[in-house]
């Protein structure tokens, strides 16, 4: 454990003889950091400290400030001179109470001129009788019901109107302009071709069974929708809980099944970064920028491939020479 813990102390031996060479100053060794790297790395580390503590106080200036010497003094930042005024208990109790009064006010404006809102109330034993829902008052529509009314009647003798232009070409169209001229839309020279009898019920007869295919296919590829049938005798069994229908899994377990192969896929990930750090990193973010951490200012120096197979080299020598030793 004493030469573990300080291979600085040196070897003692008896033998005059015995030859060996240092560790730390070997070939393949890592370059050692000298005092004055060392030393700027330490600056440079206690400054990060000093300005982490720097960048909290600034955040958080509520938190109190420690120190170890009773005698040290120091002005309060929310009553400096230059603080923004704070108000008063009276002030801010002055000011709840206009606010009060302000909402009070406009509560009473809005009864006032809204009087179809309903009165509501925290006692559950008060009693009152309604103005307008009293036996003798005439049924009143609310401002929705008017306009919506109104809209739905517009709407109708809109439609009549078209309804009855369409299937009635042969009325004329009334008008107040003496001076108004226009030709029939249906003997038009641009008008299409009108179909006779014969092929409109072709065509008709067409689309009827494109529909039903049409049907028929939505009821193949789709066995999950409901079959609907105007007749209340109909029976039949559903395809899915049948006696030999797999088993079907129920929406919490295909939540926890996703869930589970995100987690073990953001994992994969995780693994694969980790295992394999010589991997770029890809982004999306074209202003991203990061160092490198093998090549940063204070990396250990990498060994070149040269170095590596050399002292491969050596370790398969050593251990030929202790198989030998020990033959």
């Amino acid at each position: 454990a004493v030469d573990f813990a300080h291979p600085e102390v040196g070897v003692v031996t008896s033998d005059t003889t015995a030859t060996a060479h240092c560790y730390f100053d070997r070939a393949s060794a890592p370059e050692q950091e000298d005092l004055e790297a060392a030393e700027y790395r330490r600056q440079v580390l206690e400054d990060a400290a000093a300005l982490k503590k720097l960048a909290v106080d600034f955040a958080h200036p509520e938190l109190g400030v420690v120190t170890s010497d009773p005698t040290a003094t120091a002005r309060c930042y929310f009553d400096r001179a230059s603080a923004p005024q704070q108000e008063d208990k009276e002030e801010v109790e002055y000011r709840r109470q206009v606010l009060a009064d302000a909402m009070a006010l406009k509560k009473l404006a809005v009864d006032y001129a809204h009087p179809e809102l309903a009165v509501v109330t925290s006692d559950t034993a008060s009693t009152a009788r309604c103005y307008f829902d009293r036996a003798s008052a005439p049924q009143q529509e609310s401002l929705v019901d008017v306009q919506y009314r109104q809209q739905v009647l517009e709407d109708a003798a809109a439609l009549k109107s078209l309804a009855v232009d369409f299937a009635h070409p042969e009325v004329g169209v009334v008008t107040s302009d003496t001076t108004a001229t226009a030709h029939c839309y249906f003997d038009r020279a641009s008008a299409p071709e009108q179909e006779d009898l014969e092929a409109a019920e072709y065509r008709r007869q067409v689309l009827e069974d494109a529909a039903a295919l049409k049907k028929l296919a939505v009821d193949f590829a789709h066995p999950e929708l409901g079959v609907v049938t105007s007749d209340p005798t109909a029976t039949a069994r559903c395809y899915f809980d049948r006696a030999s229908a797999p088993q079907q899994e129920d929406k919490e377990e295909v939540e926890y099944r996703r869930q589970v192969l995100a987690d073990a896929m953001a994992l994969k990930k995780l693994a694969v970064d980790y295992a394999h750090p010589e991997l770029a990193v890809v982004t999306s973010d074209t202003a991203s920028t990061a160092r490198c951490y093998f090549d940063r200012a204070s990396a250990p120096q990498q060994e070149s491939l040269v170095d590596v197979q050399y002292r491969q080299q050596v370790l398969e020598d050593a251990a030929a020479l202790k198989s030998l030793a020990v033959d």
